[in-house]
C-alpha cells in the first residue's frame, strides 16, 4: 500500500506538469490514478480530482491576474452559470444516482462503469483537437457586446459536464471563451484557468456534505501537483507547445481506450 501510494504521489506531480504545461488537461490523469491506481470509488475519486484541479489551478490563475490576462466580464458571465450547475450536480444529482443502474442478464452496469464511459468519451473529445492542427481565431473582445445567452446556456452545461465527471472542464471552456467572447488567445487562456479554479473548488464545496474526505491524503497530493505545476510552468519555456499538445492528445486517446476496454471487457 505504501509503495502504491509514492506511484500516486508520483503521477501528482506528472499532473501538475501537465497542467503546467499545458495550462490545463490535468484531471484527463486524475480521475483514472485515483480509480484505478489507488482504488477510491467513483465518487470519492472525481471529489479528489475536483479539489487538486481547483487547487492548482489557482496557482495558474492567481498569475495570470496579476499579469492582467483575466477577462473578468467574460469570467463572471461564462463562470457564474458554470459555478451553479457544478455545484449542484455534486451536491444533489451525483449522490442520487444508483450504484447498479441495471442489469444484463449476470452483468451489472454500474454507477462506476456509467461515470467512467462519460469520462472516456469527453477525453476522446479533448483529444481530437490537441491532434489536429487547428488554430482558434480570436479577437480582442473590448467593447463588443458578450452574447450572455449563449454564455449563460454553455456554462450552465459545461458546468454539468464538469460536475458529472470530475473535472475543470477547460478543454470545453477555452473553445467557448474564444468563440464567443472573442478574446486573444492569451486572455482567453488566462480566463480559462481562472474559471476551472472556481469551477473546481465550487464543484468540491458540493461533494463535502457527502463523503468523508481523507485530508491527511489528499493535502500532500495536491502539494505534490503545485510542485508539477511550478516545474511545468519553467519547462514549458523551452519546450515546443503545439508538438507537446499533439503527443499528450495521442495519449488521451489511449487513456481513452484504457477506460473503455478496462469497464466493457476487463
Amino acid at each position: 500500500m505504501e509503495e502504491t501510494l509514492l506511484i500516486g504521489y508520483g503521477f501528482a506531480i506528472v499532473i501538475g506538469l501537465i497542467m503546467g504545461l499545458l495550462g490545463g488537461g490535468g484531471s484527463i490523469l486524475t480521475v483514472p490514478v485515483f480509480v484505478y491506481l489507488l482504488g477510491f470509488d467513483e465518487v470519492t475519486s472525481t471529489a479528489y480530482s475536483l479539489f487538486v484541479i481547483g487547487v492548482a489551478s489557482t496557482v495558474g490563475a492567481g498569475k495570470n491576474v496579476l499579469r492582467k490576462n483575466v477577462d473578468f466580464k467574460s469570467a463572471l458571465a461564462f463562470g457564474l452559470p458554470s459555478f451553479v450547475a457544478i455545484y449542484f450536480t455534486r451536491r444533489y444529482l451525483i449522490p442520487e444516482v444508483p450504484e447498479e443502474i441495471f442489469t444484463l442478464g449476470t452483468e451489472v452496469f454500474s454507477r462506476k462503469t456509467l461515470m467512467m464511459l462519460f469520462f472516456s468519451l469527453l477525453l476522446i473529445v479533448a483529444a481530437l483537437p490537441m491532434i489536429k492542427k487547428r488554430k482558434l481565431i480570436s479577437l480582442d473582445s473590448l467593447d463588443k457586446e458578450l452574447p450572455y445567452a449563449k454564455m449563460t446556456f454553455q456554462g450552465s452545461v459545461i458546468g454539468f459536464l464538469a460536475g458529472l465527471v470530475g473535472a475543470g472542464g477547460g478543454f470545453l471552456i477555452l473553445p467557448a471563451l474564444v468563440l464567443l467572447s472573442k478574446l486573444s488567445m492569451k486572455k482567453a487562456v488566462g480566463t480559462t484557468l481562472f474559471i476551472i479554479a472556481f469551477n473546481s473548488l465550487i464543484g468540491f464545496s458540493g461533494d463535502v456534505q457527502n463523503i468523508e474526505i481523507d485530508w491527511m491524503f489528499l493535502l500532500p497530493f495536491t502539494a505534490f501537483s503545485i510542485g508539477g505545476v511550478v516545474l511545468g510552468v519553467y519547462f514549458s519555456k523551452f519546450i515546443e507547445g503545439p508538438k507537446l499538445k499533439r503527443v499528450f492528445g495521442l495519449f488521451v486517446l489511449v487513456m481513452a481506450a484504457y477506460i473503455i476496454v478496462k469497464e466493457l471487457i476487463l
